[in-house]
């Protein structure tokens, strides 16, 4: 059957690491990197010529596309978004749907090819350079994997501002936001689909000796991130939406921060000890964080909206909460960007440009007029509970494909 045991490779900055990513709007984890595979060696005696070939064909594509624009997918630039970089990603991510079925014979049940194929990948969050491992399943999540990446990088491209044709400040377009949320919603879902169908394959001893990157708590996370991130669209589009209610926006506001808590319980304690996971933990830090801003900053004009010195009381303390995890995601965001591979936010857009001007200059008014009213010693210092709602948005049900026709009983030599 073959070794399924992982075998890890410490290396020293050999890595595909670009020291700058350019403008993040939607943060990428380093993209695995494929290595080559010698499917005629390992299946030659198993499979016809034309079976293997197929696949080397496929894999193959794949390889070569990841190697030579991979590191650059990561490197944005507003002004490639939507050319070069745009069809690269399209281009990738067809290649790996076209590979996925004909992969998928070597996995399926009951099959001895299972564990046939040593596949290599270079590894971005671990420690170790590389993770081989002798089992189809594995090469199926990381194609998974690759697949939720590519779509958090169209995600990117799509949500750095692009100056308009009449020359004003740069701004993301509301179709722009709307397909992001779809893209979202799809990478949640393979990202779904990987935990609840591909992990439950593999035995627990080639679980233990993933790398990180493909880690339960990180996949989880990375779901958890994508429908923060379609939390936050949302948001900004209700906010720019007149018919949308303070309720509408504080209930957003406060799904947004239970998504990102989450991804941030998913992965505080796993050893993502590296510069892309030193960064991606900065990342869902930060967006914790900036969320509970904009929580708060809801929660209080709705608390304000009572006709007691209580409600008063309290909308004020939340404001003033909302005020200052404002200023903590800020200095928050200077790390993130400060963190190898080196990044840099785009113009201010969307939810968090409009919070950045209504949090600091809506507290200084409320505090300013409360004291006015009240005796300081009423304003509450503690802010109060934010609404507990329940998670509205969902990762698209993806399902893995069937297995390619071309794994026919005429093509198996004998397993």
């Amino acid at each position: 059957m073959g070794c399924g045991v992982s075998t890890r490779r410490e290396c020293s900055g050999n890595r595909r690491k670009p020291g700058n990513i350019g403008e993040v709007s939607v943060y990428v984890p380093g993209l695995r990197i494929p290595k080559p595979v010698d499917f005629a060696h390992y299946l030659g005696n198993y499979l016809s010529r034309n079976v293997v070939e197929r696949l080397s064909a496929l894999r193959t594509r794949v390889v070569v596309m990841t190697g030579q624009e991979g590191p650059s997918i990561t490197r944005t630039k507003r002004k490639s978004a939507t050319q070069h970089g745009g069809s690269t990603l399209a281009d990738l991510q067809q290649a790996l749907e076209d590979y996925l079925p004909v992969l998928l014979g070597l996995a399926k049940d009951g099959s001895q090819l299972q564990h046939k194929v040593q596949f290599v990948w270079i590894n971005q969050e671990d420690g170790a350079e590389e993770t081989a491992m002798s089992n189809a399943w594995y090469e199926v999540l990381s194609v998974l994997h690759l697949m939720a990446m590519l779509s958090l990088s169209q995600a990117n491209l799509l949500l750095l501002p692009r100056t308009s044709a009449d020359g004003y400040q740069p701004k993301v377009s509301e179709e722009s936001q709307r397909i992001s949320i779809d893209i979202f919603l799809r990478a949640a879902g393979y990202l779904d689909c990987a935990i609840r169908h591909v992990l439950p394959q593999l035995p627990d001893e080639h679980r233990r000796n993933l790398p990180v990157d493909l880690a339960e708590g990180v996949l989880r996370a990375l779901c958890l991130q994508a429908l923060g991130q379609g939390v936050d669209i949302q948001l900004g589009i209700a906010m720019d939406d007149t018919k949308a209610t303070l309720a509408v926006k504080r209930r957003l506001a406060c799904e947004m921060v239970k998504y990102w808590q989450q991804a941030q319980d998913n992965i505080m304690n796993l050893p993502l000890a590296n510069g892309w996971g030193e960064k991606h933990c900065l990342f869902v830090k930060w967006k914790y964080v900036e969320s509970k801003a904009a929580a708060y900053y809801y929660h209080g004009l709705i608390l304000d909206e009572g006709d007691t010195e209580n409600s008063h009381g309290l909308a004020v303390a939340a404001l003033q909460a909302a005020d200052e995890y404002f200023k903590e995601s800020q200095k928050l965001c200077e790390a993130f960007n400060a963190a190898p591979p080196l990044s840099r936010n785009p113009p201010l857009w969307g939810t968090m440009k409009y919070l950045s001007e209504k949090i600091p200059k809506d507290t200084s008014s409320k505090e300013r007029i409360n004291r006015d009213l009240y005796s300081s010693e009423r304003i509450m210092e503690t802010a109060p509970t934010l609404p507990d709602f329940s998670l509205a948005l969902k990762p698209d049900e993806y399902q893995l494909p069937q297995v390619d026709p071309s794994w026919t009983v005429e093509n198996v030599n004998g397993e």
